[in-house]
């Protein structure tokens, strides 16, 4: 010992910096955990137009295309058996609602028909990067387009298809019915069990 004391200075270890995680969207901090990333939230990437448009396409001329064919043949009335009497093909003109619902009202459902069109584009818009999602809205928009087209064209939505047992019959539909009701299925599935929309990949 000299008389003089000795100062040790003790440097401070530098925080730890988060850094890109093994996930999108989020960060490592000390000890490798993931946290949330900040400042990313709302859809993610651009919705598939393509496959949205083009399935909405494919279900407005095969809609077409049918109705066109079976007035070709069969008179407002008359029928012919596919089935047996199980699946029959009926020339309907239904001037209502879906599967025939709210008879004689042809024109405000297709004043609601051209809002449902507005609303499933914009809705499409803001979905982001979906498979699921665009086609089920791409069946939807379908579906709603084949049946305006009948309307604001006749006044009226031809429907062919009738299902049943003897006296219990299916309400008749056609194309864009079923493109209609697959895709509120789809949805019904991805409210119940959101796994389903996600289990499906995101291609262009």
């Amino acid at each position: 010992m000299n008389g003089t004391r000795e100062e040790v200075q003790i440097q401070p270890e530098p925080a730890a910096t988060p850094h890109a995680g093994p996930l999108s969207g989020t960060a490592s901090g000390a000890g490798g955990v993931a946290v949330p990333a900040t400042g990313t939230s709302g859809p993610i990437g651009r919705p598939l137009w393509l496959t949205f448009i083009g399935l909405a396409s494919v279900v407005v001329i095969l809609d077409q295309l049918t109705k066109a064919w079976l007035v070709s043949f069969l008179a407002p009335g008359q029928s012919v058996n596919v089935i047996g009497d199980l699946v029959r093909l009926v020339h309907a003109r239904n001037d209502g609602g879906l599967f025939g619902l709210l008879r004689g009202q042809a024109v405000p459902f297709g004043l609601v028909s051209l809002l449902v069109v507005g609303f499933i584009v914009a809705y499409h818009a803001r979905v982001g990067r979906s498979s699921y999602l665009s086609i089920t809205l791409g069946l939807l928009l379908g579906g709603a387009l084949g049946n305006l087209i009948d309307r604001l064209r006749l006044g009226y939505v031809v429907d062919f298809v009738d299902a049943g047992i003897g006296g219990l019959r299916w309400y008749t539909f056609n194309v864009a019915d079923a493109a209609i009701s697959f895709a509120i299925l789809l949805l019904l599935a991805a409210s119940i069990w959101p796994s389903v929309a996600r289990r499906m990949p995101d291609h262009a």
